[in-house]
């Protein structure tokens, strides 16, 4: 079974001020593009990124990014 990612960056981003893609990409050093593929899934960034990221909204790694088996639901 594959494991998916899944995150909560687009919703922190509307919790911080809605902040825009342009301006997290910016704070992170990637381009909007990649925020864009993260917050729709079809990114797993490094654990470098993962932790700028975090740290923009002021969390941990593991309150912003979350493992699923495949098959399972999220609650």
């Amino acid at each position: 079974m594959a494991d998916k990612v899944h995150n909560e960056v687009r919703t922190q981003r509307f919790m911080h001020g809605e902040m825009t893609q342009q301006e997290l990409a910016a704070r992170v050093g990637v381009t909007r593009q990649t925020v864009i593929a993260i917050e729709k899934g079809k990114y797993n960034p490094s654990v470098g990124l993962a932790l700028r990221i975090a740290s923009v909204f002021g969390m941990s790694v593991e309150e912003l990014f979350s493992l699923n088996k495949a098959g399972e639901e999220r609650s």
